[in-house]
C-alpha cells in the first residue's frame, strides 16, 4: 500500500526517514490513518516511529491498541 502511494521511495530501507520530505511523510500518514481507521497526528512524525517499516507497523500497531 505504501509503495504504491511513494513509488520513487525504497519502503524497505533501514533508513527511510532520511528518504522521506514532508510530502512523503504526509502521504504515510494519511495513508495509513485513512486505512485503519486510526488518527495520526504531525507530532507521529518523528525519525522514530519512520525508521524504517518495521517501526512504522510498531505505530500503527501501537494506535490500534488504544
Amino acid at each position: 500500500m505504501l509503495e504504491d502511494a511513494l513509488p520513487l521511495v525504497d519502503i524497505d530501507s533501514q533508513f527511510l526517514f532520511t528518504e522521506l520530505d514532508s510530502l512523503g511523510i504526509t502521504t504515510i500518514l494519511m495513508t495509513l490513518s485513512s486505512e485503519y481507521g486510526i488518527e495520526l497526528e504531525s507530532s507521529d512524525a518523528t525519525p522514530k516511529n519512520l525508521r524504517n517499516l518495521d517501526t512504522i507497523v510498531a505505530m500503527v500497531e501501537n494506535k490500534l491498541s488504544k
